[in-house]
């Protein structure tokens, strides 16, 4: 029988294994129009965390005793889709569980066969790509020749940002914890990272964006932020992708540079990958192009097991991936 991770409490702070539950579904006949799924790589990412606090958001919480949701990969095993047949592989919003029942409202789409493995459709090919791609080049404006500054540089959206940037002509700054990772998102082309558990955020960026930063990518918010504002260049750009640094401990930022907004003409842009839906065709194209050709590779950090899943999602936030965070069934 299929099994899934129920939300068992919420969390007050850092959520915690208890606030998890495994628990086995009931058989359920599949109705018109759904799918049968059964899962071979399951996504956890840091915006599932605000999924935890009942309170109304741009996706839903999630309910108490209810299965938790999220971006997995697997195979059709039973279909009464006209749109899908039995072994044809589809990413879908039944995550958190090892076989789904897939109705047309959790996001079902086939995986074109282009040589590349499933679970490339949950980080390069997936939110995770779409998210780094869409941030940068449409919410932040950047282009060739800009300097940009991109937090938690050796995660999953990170780390597509900076070769992203790099495909493009930027020079890019990236920022990561510990002196592995800043080796790592070196390689992958970034001209200098700075090593937030090494000292001062802001003394390292000022010293490797001497002249300041046309565009900043922000995945952590408090500061990083601050860093960013005090280096800013006149029509500077910062995409506002995440705060992982508040949301655990709803600390309010400090912002003691804020000011700077007015003085460099700062535009802020938040944004949610959803809003750039209608141009996922140009996202696969030149995405599919960079990594087809290795200008955009990535890295994963992989838990084994269904029951390794709330460990993984844990780890996001004590800084235990490098690349993105995946479960293998």
């Amino acid at each position: 029988m299929a099994r899934a991770w129920h939300l068992k409490s919420r969390p007050d702070g850092m959520p915690t294994a208890a606030n998890f539950e495994l628990k086995t579904l009931a058989d359920a006949p599949l109705g018109e129009g759904a799918i049968r799924v059964r899962n071979s790589w399951l996504s956890v990412d840091p915006y599932m965390r605000g999924r935890m606090n009942d309170v109304k958001s741009y996706v839903p919480p999630f309910q108490i005793d209810e299965p938790m949701t999220g971006g997995a990969v697997g195979e059709v095993i039973e279909s009464r889709s006209p749109g899908f047949a039995v072994g044809d592989k589809v990413m879908h919003m039944g995550g958190w569980r090892d076989e789904a029942v897939v109705t047309p409202d959790m996001m079902p789409n086939k995986l074109p066969d282009i040589g590349v493995p499933i679970e490339t459709w949950l980080h390069s090919l997936g939110l995770t790509g779409a998210t780094a791609y869409f941030g940068l080049l449409s919410a932040a404006r950047a282009r060739a020749g800009d300097v940009v500054f991109v937090s938690a540089a050796a995660g999953a959206v990170g780390s597509a940002v900076v070769q992203i940037a790099r495909a493009r002509g930027m020079t890019v700054i990236g920022s990561a914890g510990g002196a592995a990772k800043c080796a790592w998102v070196k390689e992958l082309g970034a001209e200098a990272c700075i090593d937030y558990k090494a000292g001062p955020v802001l003394k390292q960026l000022q010293a490797a964006a001497p002249k300041g930063i046309d565009v900043y990518f922000d995945n952590v918010g408090g500061e990083h932020l601050d860093a960013a504002f005090a280096c800013a260049r006149q029509e500077a750009r910062f995409a506002i992708c995440g705060m992982i640094d508040a949301y655990n401990d709803g600390k309010p930022m400090a912002l003691r540079y804020i000011m700077r907004v007015i003085s460099q003409r700062i535009m802020m842009k938040g944004f949610i990958f959803t809003d750039y839906l209608p141009e996922m065709a140009a996202f696969h194209q030149e995405m599919g192009q960079w990594v087809a050709s290795g200008a955009v590779q990535a890295k994963t950090t992989v838990r084994d097991g269904l029951e390794a899943a709330p460990d993984a999602f844990l780890g996001l936030f004590s800084g235990a991936n490098t690349g993105k965070m995946l479960v293998r069934l």
